[in-house]
């Protein structure tokens, strides 16, 4: 069996080691630059909430225009320009159709969101009502009056967003109020062998119904994805000196060492 020559060898391993130092340093730009993106998406949201606080609340029947235009669902742009649009409606509340939004941090209290079922002109949608608190006992849910008939009120749509889930939820066991980790309209509604809106509507501050309502349609500003952006960038510069200096540092030392064998 032939050895290969050492050359070879070498000529190999620096070939892996240059494309594994590729790979990596990929990976930490592509890592800048999405945070760089989520900053702009992020920013751009902010912008435009500042504008519809101008702006007079939609009525919920031009909110639904889009699935009375004979389809059954909205488009994808269509659902973006729903997101954040101040709205007034009156809505009839299922009392018995609770869901609460798990591990909800309110003045350093670890509490719940409570969401709700109602329906208006046909359609069944979630509200979210607010901040409870929870307790010390995971075991034990809050005591909650739930809202029951028809109210008057006015809010502002919200397109959940999905947030990564180490475990799906698991939905075989149902007690109402249902504890939840995260809000899948979708699941909820084959939970409940219904069709539900693909949006929540959030009960503005002002509105006496509810419960203590403090909200934050973005959570992460954009100047904190920007900071994100600067150390992974950093984190790429720095991985990139490195193995430069590594490739100097190896190729001084195979330098050296043919001068010996010569």
């Amino acid at each position: 069996m032939k050895k290969l020559p050492l050359a070879k060898i070498l000529a190999n391993i620096r070939l892996k080691w240059l494309i594994f130092t590729l790979l990596v340093l990929v990976v930490l730009v592509k890592l800048a630059l999405w945070q760089v993106s989520r900053a702009e998406e992020k920013q751009l949201r902010l912008n435009r909430i500042a504008q519809l606080q101008h702006q007079q609340a939609f009525s919920f029947a031009e909110v639904l225009q889009p699935i009375n235009a004979n389809k059954l669902t909205y488009l994808a742009d269509e659902l973006d320009s729903l997101n954040d649009l101040p709205v007034r409606l009156s809505a009839t509340f299922d009392a018995s159709k609770v869901f609460l939004l798990d591990n909800q941090v309110n003045n350093n209290q670890l509490g719940y969101r409570v969401f709700q079922l109602a329906y208006a002109q046909e359609q069944a949608f979630l509200v979210n009502l607010g901040w409870v608190q929870g307790s010390i006992d995971r075991q034990q849910l809050p005591n909650i009056a739930p809202l029951s008939g028809e109210y008057l009120f006015s809010g502002h749509i919200r397109v959940p967003e999905r947030g990564i889930m180490l475990q799906a939820q698991n939905f075989t066991q149902i007690q109402w109020p249902l504890r939840v980790q995260q809000i899948e309209l979708d699941k909820f509604a084959k939970l409940l062998n219904i069709s539900i809106l693909p949006f929540v509507i959030y009960v503005a501050e002002s509105e006496e119904i509810g419960f203590a309502k403090k909200w934050q349609p973005i959570v992460m500003p954009p100047e904190k994805h920007q900071a994100y952006a600067v150390q992974w960038f950093a984190l790429a510069l720095a991985w990139l000196l490195l193995m430069l200096w590594v490739l100097i540092k190896s190729s001084q030392e195979s330098h050296e060492n043919n001068n010996k064998v010569s």
